[in-house]
């Protein structure tokens, strides 16, 4: 494994796996984007591959949580950590720094002609593929919430999110398998090296991720503590996010941007979550049922503004970044 190969070389501070778990996110990142001119279409990569490489460190947290006997309640505190942030804080800043615009002026006024006019078109299919999946995460929110009212996540109760997920994934393969074959697209074979790089990385963050969350479990006082262990975990686990949504965003390719912080989502809640409690039934702290709503609320307002803005204008992302703060603030100090 990597840690005990990486503290044979004498290296065990903190701040060389944190650097290590970067660098990994980087390659990762690069490799992604590869991706992109190796048949997968943006609103596909960042549906189907970036939220199992970007959400690997969250599925693999609720195993080693469970294996060492951990509090269940961190892993929730994690999930919505992760979500929340995606769908503000991530989105948010791109488009305060950038505007993170999915459809075209031409697309709007319907006036575009030859290559304006396809891009406009694909401009338009990709927002309704940001609607599409936004409306799943409304669905799966809304299930743990409903799930999750009585103050127990049961294993029947796992069952059922695994399964919503499973469908979901189900048809997303299907769908973009018809986007292929009807635009003869062909995955050559620098698309399978690619996705060998993208795991060797995913196994990277794994392991030096593995590493920071027992060395914060060892930490018995300050803020960087076991106390704290569900919000630093799903901090450190949406770095990759942060780097993509900035990177993509940086490039204007807000269809990425969207879609990448929004499949992620998809790994935590519904799949996480349902793993934790197919494990290990767990009961539900009160400020976990306040987080699914605010999950819910954004979900709404980024729907809103897909179909009124054709994006999220700048005033939107101060918005959900505003939105954020009072997220920290309320389940850390109030």
């Amino acid at each position: 494994m990597l840690p005990p190969l990486i503290e044979s070389l004498g290296l065990t501070d903190p701040g060389v796996y944190l650097c290590l778990f970067l660098a990994a996110s980087l390659l990762m990142l690069w490799r992604l984007e590869a991706m992109l001119d190796h048949g997968l279409e943006g609103t596909a990569l960042g549906t189907l591959v970036m939220p199992y490489c970007s959400g690997l460190g969250n599925l693999l947290f609720v195993f080693i949580l469970t294996q060492r006997g951990g509090p269940p309640a961190d892993v929730l505190t994690n999930c919505l950590v992760n979500n929340v942030s995606n769908l503000t804080l991530l989105l948010g800043l791109p488009a305060v720094l950038w505007g993170l615009q999915v459809t075209t002026d031409a697309a709007k006024g319907g006036k575009a002609r030859g290559k304006a006019a396809v891009s406009a078109a694909g401009a338009q299919i990709n927002r309704l593929s940001l609607m599409l999946t936004l409306t799943a995460v409304l669905f799966f929110s809304g299930a743990a919430w409903l799930l999750a009212e009585d103050g127990r996540l049961s294993r029947t109760d796992g069952l059922l999110l695994i399964g919503l997920f499973l469908f979901w994934q189900c048809f997303q393969v299907f769908d973009v398998l018809k986007h292929n074959v009807r635009h003869k697209v062909s995955l050559g074979g620098m698309f399978y090296v690619d996705v060998a790089l993208v795991l060797l990385s995913a196994w990277l963050i794994y392991g030096t991720l593995d590493w920071l969350v027992a060395w914060i479990g060892t930490q018995q006082d300050g803020f960087v503590s076991a106390a704290n262990l569900g919000w630093l975990s799903g901090w450190l686990m949406v770095l990759p996010n942060a780097l993509l949504a900035l990177y993509w965003g940086m490039k204007r390719r807000a269809d990425v941007v969207y879609s990448s912080q929004v499949g992620d989502g998809h790994i935590c809640i519904p799949l996480c979550i349902g793993l934790l409690a197919m494990l290990t039934p767990v009961a539900v702290p009160p400020f976990f049922l306040t987080g699914l709503l605010l999950l819910i609320g954004a979900v709404v307002v980024h729907g809103a503004l897909l179909l009124a803005a054709g994006g999220l204008p700048r005033w939107g992302g101060a918005g959900l970044i505003a939105a954020y703060a009072w997220f920290v603030w309320a389940g850390l100090l109030s």
